[in-house]
């Protein structure tokens, strides 16, 4: 019996390592592997209106490719380890019956949410990199995987979400994002000065060099939102590069809160209408 286990591991145990390594070695470089073929290809999706939104897709590409080759190099490897066994997985799966049918039910989720995904890439809803609300829960795509979307917030925590359940998606930095700015000053300010001043400073603030490429379009003033007895409300709004529309909003509402009490319009309120 010993002198058998013997010829065996003599036989094949060299085998079986060389198979493990192997598996480790390919899930540690598959990343790079797959990344240098992604970034060679040039496929501009619908909806990729610049090299941004490229980079975006080849991340995303790279992100489900990796985790779906990860998983197949293991089913591979175990599958053929225990062919060194002589053990047929085919019978073994037969011949589980109830447990077969319970896996199975368990495994149409799995099912579910690795095809959504697939639909999830090839229409382009979101990337590696957008900010986007699935669901309830908002942040920036970090990773799409066979399985779940995985988000991080503004506050810094972590969403894992199945692929399956994404019923509704908002993609907030697609092609472009906007600056959608509300402004409340003392309802004795002269409006057409305001309207100057408002245009002045978007057009001020999207030829400065440090901002002129995040900004497509200046803000400017669109309309008289409303007024009262006591203020005036007017609407500014903008087009910025993609998930630009926060730092080009907080730069737009610095300028204009110090040329605004130059002109002594009387701030009451800044009101940012993405709530994002």
């Amino acid at each position: 019996m010993w002198s058998e286990i013997q010829a065996w591991l003599a036989q094949n145990l060299l085998s079986i390592i060389f198979i493990i390594v192997g598996a480790f070695l390919f899930n540690k470089f598959v990343p790079a592997l797959v990344a240098a073929v992604f970034r060679r290809l040039r496929y501009r999706a619908h909806g990729d209106t610049s090299d941004e939104d490229v980079f975006k897709r080849q991340n995303t590409l790279i992100s489900m490719f990796t985790a779906v080759l990860k998983v197949l190099v293991w089913v591979i490897a175990i599958s053929t380890i225990l062919g060194y066994f002589n053990i047929d997985l085919a019978p073994l799966i037969a011949s589980a019956g109830i447990i077969g049918v319970a896996i199975g039910f368990g495994a149409q989720s799995l099912i579910k949410d690795f095809i959504s995904g697939i639909f999830i890439i090839l229409e382009n809803q979101y990337r590696v990199g957008d900010n986007v609300e699935l669901d309830g829960a908002s942040g920036t795509v970090e990773q799409i995987s066979v399985r779940t979307t995985v988000l991080r917030d503004t506050s810094g925590n972590v969403h894992y979400i199945p692929n399956g359940i994404v019923t509704h998606s908002i993609n907030k930095s697609k092609d472009y994002s906007k600056v959608n700015l509300l402004v409340s000053v003392s309802p004795e300010a002269d409006v057409d000065k305001l309207i100057e001043v408002v245009d002045r400073v978007g057009e001020k603030l999207a030829k400065d060099e440090k901002w002129s490429k995040k900004i497509i379009e200046p803000p400017h003033f669109y309309a008289v939102n409303s007024f009262s007895n006591t203020a005036l409300e007017i609407k500014i709004i903008g087009k910025t590069r993609p998930a630009a529309q926060w730092s080009v909003s907080g730069e737009l509402r610095k300028r204009i809160l110090a040329e605004f009490k130059k002109q002594k319009f009387g701030i009451s309120a800044f009101v940012n209408q993405d709530k994002s």
